[in-house]
């Protein structure tokens, strides 16, 4: 099969191509796997940070891609869950132990062995892969193959974020950055809390102006004030700024939630500008995302199909998963990055 591969840890800034176009045997499906022939995989900032360490692969090479969806071609003697021909998609939750106090306490994304798709096990930038079947998920039909690519980490770890931040009808959100997730997160905000105004911090001004489009109250540059003080506000970016900006923009016990895996180090000395008074005092607070359970997964694709939420896809042939990844790194986005597989 074919299959993009990262084989070294590098910096894209010096190497625009890191990923190799590779052929590669298929995986054998154990008695718990289903083998997935993909069809789409979609793009995430995991994947940078990944390919630059932050985050780095626990083997090498190994085939990234962790918002997977495809037909299961084959199955193990044991699977029940599902059939030959079922169309799946696949997390980034790959695995969990099961046994522990968080497995048991359906916080599996905390869990110590938790394996990452596309970082601890090959991933969904290749023709075939294999998952156990508890870790599969039946996709809705209203979705084509590379809408639903997107909802399996942006839309999931966006509705966990949403989530984490206890927002009520009326509160004030915001949004800092506004790629893959964020203009998910939008999207049922707007469905399931109607009466809330949603504060939008971009950089670019294309990203600003694709916000206002989606329904936002406002939207501003990361220095910019919003017209009001923010109840709670989800931070997507990889840099430092935003969040030191936005936590002086909250209201007193307010609260913000970081949905980031890694973030980079190329503004790390604005935290010596973190103010008590100003961006801690008053029972402000700070919550970190960490991966998602199977539950978000599963809850997050019902609740898309109901509302029903059209994500804005880029869609690219997996041979050109490097100018996808490249034009992620520069912030050349609008809504969420796909790759055509099969």
């Amino acid at each position: 099969m074919k299959a993009m591969i990262i084989n070294k840890i590098c910096n894209l800034n010096e190497d625009k191509a890191p990923l190799q176009l590779a052929e590669m045997p298929a995986p054998v499906p154990g008695n718990l796997d289903v083998l997935v022939k993909v069809s789409a995989c979609g793009v995430c900032h995991t994947e940078l940070d990944e390919i630059e360490g932050r985050t780095p692969p626990s083997r090498l090479p190994i085939v990234p891609g962790h918002q997977v969806v495809g037909t299961i071609s084959d199955k193990g003697k044991d699977v029940s869950l599902f059939s030959i021909g079922d169309r799946v998609g696949i997390a980034w939750i790959n695995s969990s132990c099961g046994k522990c106090r968080f497995c048991l306490d359906n916080n599996e994304n905390l869990c110590p062995a938790f394996s990452a798709t596309g970082r601890d096990a090959n991933g969904g930038y290749a023709e075939y892969m294999i998952v156990q079947e508890d870790f599969a998920y039946a996709i809705p039909e209203i979705f084509s193959d590379a809408e639903a690519a997107p909802l399996l980490c942006a839309g999931a770890v966006g509705y966990r974020s949403l989530r984490l931040s206890a927002l009520i009808n009326g509160d004030n959100l915001g949004l800092t950055g506004f790629g893959a997730s964020a203009h998910l997160v939008l999207a049922v905000v707007r469905h399931s809390f109607p009466d809330s105004r949603i504060f939008v911090f971009s950089r670019t001004e294309a990203e600003r102006k694709f916000a206002l489009e989606l329904g936002a109250s406002w939207a501003g540059d990361f220095g910019d004030a919003p017209p009001d003080k923010l109840h709670c506000a989800i931070d997507t970016t990889p840099v430092w700024k935003p969040v030191v900006d936005t936590l002086a923009h909250l209201w007193p016990g307010g609260r913000l939630v970081i949905n980031a895996i890694r973030k980079e180090s190329i503004d790390k000395e604005y935290l010596l500008k973190l103010n008590y008074a100003d961006h801690l005092w008053m029972e402000k607070e700070i919550k970190s995302v960490a991966n998602v359970t199977r539950k978000d997964v599963d809850e997050f694709l019902k609740i898309a199909a109901e509302i029903p939420i059209r994500p804005e896809i880029q869609q690219y042939d997996l041979a050109d998963a490097n100018k996808a990844l490249l034009e992620l790194k520069q912030r050349k986005i609008r809504g969420a990055k796909v790759l055509r597989v099969g």
